[in-house]
Order: C-alpha cells, then sequence, then structure tokens
C-alpha cells in the first residue's frame, strides 16, 4: 500500500508532538520527495552513507534522528551538504527528521527504547523541576556491579563502552542518550548510583569520581538507534507500509 506523504508526515508530527518542543534544527519534513511512500528507510543520522543505502533499497522517505539545518550552521549548500541535498532531490526522496522529539517521546523516544534494552524500569524524569532536561531515571530489578551493568551494556549495544567506575552496587539509574553527558549533575542530585550516557567530555570524568558514582559512555550512535527504529515501525504499522532500518556504525 502507499500514503500521500502529507498524511504520513501530519501524523508523525501529530503523535511526536513536535510543534509544542523547542529545538536546535527544524523537525518534521526537512527536504520534500515523491508524494507518496510506500517505502521508509530509517537511520540514526543522513549521512551521505545512509541516503546511498536507501537509494539503493529504493525507498521513498528516509526517517533520521539527526537530519540538517541544524542553528547557526552555515547555509550555503556546498561541499557535503551539496551532496545529501543532491542524492535525496535527484532520487525523488523525502527526508523526515525529529530530534528533541524524538529524545523524549514517552512510547518511541530514544530514552525510553534504550531503558527497554537495558530492562530499566522508567521511575519518571531525571529533573522533575526542568522538563527540559530530557534524561530519565530508573531502577534495576536486582542490583549489579559496575563492571556487570558495563557488560550488560556491551551486550546490548555491540561494542565496548567507557565505564568510570564508583564504589556502589548500581540500583537506580539515570541516563540521556546522545550527547547528555553534562545532565550527570542532575543524576548526582537524583541519587543515581550511575549515570549513562553516549557520549563523555572531560569533566565527566571528575564528576563521577569525585561524587563516587559510576559513569558510562556508551556512544552517540549506539544509544540513539533504537527511537527511530520504534518511530519507523509504528508508522509502517499505521500505514501499511515496508519499513527497513539501516545501521550505518558509527565509532563515536
Amino acid at each position: 500500500m502507499a500514503v500521500a506523504l502529507s498524511t504520513l508526515v501530519e501524523e508523525a508530527d501529530r503523535y511526536l508532538g513536535s510543534a509544542k518542543i523547542a529545538d536546535y534544527c527544524p523537525n518534521g519534513l526537512q527536504v520534500e520527495g515523491r508524494p507518496q511512500v510506500m517505502r521508509i528507510v530509517s537511520g540514526v543520522t543522513a549521512s551521505q552513507a545512509l541516503l546511498d543505502a536507501a537509494v539503493e533499497a529504493e525507498a521513498d522517505l528516509v526517517l533520521v534522528h539527526h537530519g540538517y539545518f541544524w542553528k547557526g550552521e552555515n547555509p550555503c549548500i556546498t561541499g557535503m551538504k551539496q551532496r545529501r541535498l543532491k542524492t535525496l532531490l535527484k532520487h525523488d526522496i523525502s527526508l523526515l527528521a525529529y530530534h528533541l522529539p524524538l529524545d523524549l517521546h514517552p512510547e518511541v523516544g530514544n530514552n525510553v527504547q534504550l531503558a527497554r534494552q537495558l530492562d530499566i524500569t522508567v521511575e519518571g524524569p531525571l529533573d522533575p523541576d526542568n522538563l527540559k532536561i530530557v534524561g530519565l531515571v530508573g531502577s534495576l530489578s536486582e542490583p549489579m556491579t559496575p563492571r556487570d551493568f558495563a557488560r550488560k551494556v556491551q551486550d546490548v549495544m555491540g561494542r565496548e563502552p567507557l565505564l568510570v567506575e564508583g564504589s556502589a552496587m548500581i540500583r537506580r539509574v539515570g541516563w540521556c542518550t546522545g550527547g547528555g553527558q553534562g545532565y550527570i549533575d542532575q543524576g548526582v542530585a537524583a541519587g543515581v548510583d550511575l549515570f549513562l550516557s553516549g557520549e563523555a567530555s572531560e569533566q565527566t570524568f571528575h564528576s563521577a569520581r569525585e561524587n563516587d558514582i559510576s559513569f558510562i559512555a556508551a556512544g552517540h550512535h549506539a544509544t540513539e538507534r533504537y527511537g527511530v527504529q520504534a518511530l519507523g515501525d509504528y508508522l509502517a504499522k499505521r500505514f501499511a507500509l515496508e519499513h527497513i532500518f539501516i545501521d550505518c556504525p558509527n565509532p563515536i
């Protein structure tokens, strides 16, 4: 079956509530392609590798978490940006991108989906007094040592995480996928035993060590693979479409 591009975009916008969320980029339809959609290819980032794979898969629409037109970037259509846009326009493929709306969503969001992968029971927001902070807190069904939890993360992510090991067993976890390492201080205030994010900064080590909590950086790309897959599955089921997730590995 096929669905009108406008209908699919309207449903995705409604489902994610994207119009209500201030962001660093436009959310929703970023590049308009053919008016009917039968096949969706999803991925984390609208890189050239993903676009080339979408062309090979004969996709009508590419769905991503990291799209284009970020605040403050050079608006000129040259170099890498020109090649990416040329690929989409030449093959009449649409680009649909959701950033913070996909981090925040309570069903298909990156943070909720990562919790399901790691068997963490979600308890609530990382900072209930500041809902602009997109992280969550939750608990494990059974306490684990930091190294055992890191091994679990490695098994799920398929890559070895960076672990800063604290002294406590892991019962309560705070996390924010992607580049959320700066929220470790909110994790400390929330009383977590471990904070997990995609990336780490130089000061993250000191925050973890001096507050005696564990910290894991599991990869920006790796921690954000699951939300876009879940959104793609939702749209495919909603409109009886074909959905293919294509992982273009990124070690960062």
